[in-house]
């Protein structure tokens, strides 16, 4: 969220990216890299600073997942320092927090897991935790956010200075670690079990199958899939109390009226779809196609738009709301001109990348309103008809009559990611017809039909 200068426009709610991943290459998560870089480059824009540039306060409450050297205060943020990919429950200003409220420690049982091809233990799903609601990390951390508020609130009435706060859970990531009101909130056996838990893998890149094998999906009994989708449902429930907590505290410190929030998240959840959990190489609609909120004081409320929106739009439109220039957040555009409800022209269609997860796996999309174009470098492409498949279990991407589409998105993923200069579209250069090139695509410059010696 974000209260604007006297003079500006109001702002926005939850960082992100400046560009599609490619342009700043951090490409990995740093607990399982395998080579690529693990902090962003000295430099490198980001809307933060430029905010902080402008006068305004910065705070992020929560999750910082962008590096292991540099902090989320070295890009001017205030805040505790919360790494890592879960709920670094072990973390000084937790306990400090705990022990303030004199609150319980961490400590769980009734842990869900399956057992790995190897015979070892699979990744913890979920367990029962054995706190408070006040004592998890869910409470504690829109805690922090308010009292961060409570402070933002009195440097706008003292010195009319604006301000942009970030709350990020950890969840609802697996795994799901929940105290009993929550853990028990929805009974089992009303869960209805999506349609893609038919999945065969038949016709789709091997990785798929062997990744649902890592996350032992085949190892439990269908009865605890209906269980973690019922935890799963109650970890977002314990996150939508927490968010009302922080919203009522902007009524009462009459920030309502003049701060915008946005409501995101970084990506979706398997939770058993596809045979699968977590997320990973498959660009499935569960984990690409997101929840996204956005309110804007003095903008109509209610407004439903069908337009491909990206994390990466929010740069834009929090730079735009802020008053600043909204050009150096290349490869997003601001999302203002959706709120009216007035036509906007919009792209029709929208590219997603993938770089690997637990290992190196690249991956590029292209969805329309209809289909999906998934090319594996690696392995089988896909194709999906969204209308008549929408949980993706066919790939038709060999099917013959699906030709003039796969031509067709085949050539438009290529004009995009070769404008975007996205090297991922050498590749395709040389592996689909594209259409005309203009350039060797060897890159070799030595062959005598693209070399032309100069004689002085």
């Amino acid at each position: 969220m974000v209260h604007p200068d006297r003079d500006l426009h109001p702002g926005a709610r939850e960082p992100a990216d400046r560009a599609g991943a490619f342009r700043h290459k951090l490409l990995a998560n740093h607990e399982r890299n395998v080579g690529y870089i693990e902090d962003l480059a000295d430099g490198q824009f980001t809307f933060s600073r430029a905010l902080r540039e402008q006068g305004y306060n910065c705070g992020l409450i929560g999750k910082w997942h962008v590096g292991t050297e540099k902090t989320a205060a070295d890009f001017g943020f205030d805040g505790p320092d919360l790494p890592g990919w879960h709920n670094p429950v072990d973390n000084p200003d937790y306990l400090a927090y705990l022990a303030e409220h004199d609150l319980p420690p961490y400590e769980i049982s009734d842990r869900i897991r399956g057992t790995l091809p190897n015979g070892g233990p699979g990744n913890l799903l979920a367990a029962r935790l054995h706190q408070p609601v006040e004592a998890t990390f869910e409470h504690y951390l829109a805690t922090r956010a308010i009292e961060m508020l409570e402070r933002y609130a009195e440097d706008v009435r003292n010195r009319e200075k604006p301000f942009f706060l970030a709350l990020h859970f950890f969840g609802p990531h697996l795994p799901y670690i929940l105290p009993d009101e929550y853990f028990d909130l929805f009974d089992p056996s009303g869960v209805e079990l999506p349609r893609s838990i038919a999945e065969t893998f038949r016709g789709k890149p091997p990785v798929q199958k062997n990744y649902s094998a890592h996350w032992t999906f085949d190892t439990m009994p269908i009865e605890t899939t209906r269980k973690l989708i019922a935890v799963y449902w109650g970890y977002v429930a314990l996150i939508d109390r927490q968010i009302g907590r922080v919203m009522d505290a902007m009524r009462r410190l009459g920030l309502a009226d003049d701060t915008s929030v946005f409501f995101t998240c970084d990506h979706g959840e398997f939770t058993g779809a596809h045979r699968l959990h977590d997320k990973g190489p498959a660009m499935y609609e569960d984990i690409y196609r997101t929840p996204g909120l956005l309110r804007v004081p003095g903008r109509p409320g209610g407004v439903v738009r069908d337009e491909f929106v990206s994390l990466l739009d929010c740069t834009a439109t929090i730079l735009e709301l802020a008053g600043l220039d909204p050009k150096a957040a290349v490869d997003s555009r601001s999302l203002l001109p959706l709120l009216d409800g007035d036509a906007a022209e919009w792209d029709d269609d929208i590219v997603c990348e993938f770089h690997g997860h637990h290992f190196p796996y690249p991956q590029r999309m292209l969805r329309t309103d209809r289909y999906k174009l998934v090319v594996n470098p690696d392995s089988v492409n896909e194709l999906y008809d969204l209308e008549s498949d929408p949980d993706e279990l066919l790939n038709r991407y060999e099917l013959p009559e699906m030709r003039d589409v796969r031509a067709r998105m085949m050539r438009r993923l290529y004009t995009l990611l070769r404008d975007r200069g996205d090297n991922f579209y050498h590749w395709m250069t040389s592996m689909y017809d594209v259409g005309e090139v203009a350039y060797d695509p060897t890159l070799s410059g030595l062959d005598e039909a693209t070399y032309q010696r100069t004689v002085p």
